[in-house]
């Protein structure tokens, strides 16, 4: 039986450089975007990698505590992130992701409740709006955006452009103190949905 013959320049499906010891990843939804969170633990090498967005961000090598914690930095207002290393059994580990010193269970459910996210495409190209109710910051697409607000008889609006569309963020009070006040985005005089959370 002849050898298999492989094309020029092709190798194995596999590469032993290639493999990795990656073992959680998270996607984090911030006000300039969703942030990819990857963290590779060689518990046999002590080796601590953290990548963000597939950029490496923290590398350690020849570490031998295998527990601990890892902290770091994401997204363009330097948001805190830590990385829990715990051991649950011999050589189990357990990877938990916190921000801003609440887990990101309990940070999301949070943030739900301070900011609205608007997902919408204009002149075929997707773009997602982000409103911090705090601060009334808006954010396109990883950018803070430059804002004018002005009183309305209804309500305030904040207005805004994107590329040479006119959009602004309509505040009404819901005349209900449970929900208080509904945020709307409106593009080009039209509304634009919220995404659900």
């Amino acid at each position: 039986m002849a050898p298999l013959a492989l094309a020029p320049g092709a190798g194995p499906p596999y590469s032993l450089e290639k493999m990795t010891d990656f073992v959680a990843v998270w996607d984090v939804a911030l006000s300039d975007g969703v942030h990819k969170i990857e963290f590779e633990h060689g518990t046999t090498t002590g080796k601590r990698v953290v990548y963000i967005d597939g950029k490496e961000e923290i590398r350690k090598e020849w570490m031998f505590k295998l527990v601990g914690k890892e902290t770091f930095y994401v997204g363009a207002s330097k948001t805190k992130a830590t990385i829990n290393i715990d051991a649950i059994s011999g050589f189990a580990y357990e990877y938990t992701l916190e921000i801003n010193g609440k887990s990101l269970k309990k940070y999301m459910e949070n943030r739900s409740k301070t900011t609205n996210t608007w997902v919408m495409n204009l002149d075929g190209e997707d773009f997602r709006v982000v409103l911090e109710k705090d601060t009334m910051d808006v954010w396109c697409n990883g950018k803070k955006m430059e804002t004018a607000g002005e009183f309305v008889d209804d309500g305030t609006e904040t207005h805004f452009s994107v590329g040479n569309h006119d959009c602004y963020i309509k505040a009404v009070s819901s005349g209900k103190r449970k929900e208080g006040i509904i945020h709307t985005l409106i593009v080009d005089n039209r509304e634009i949905p919220e995404i659900l959370k």
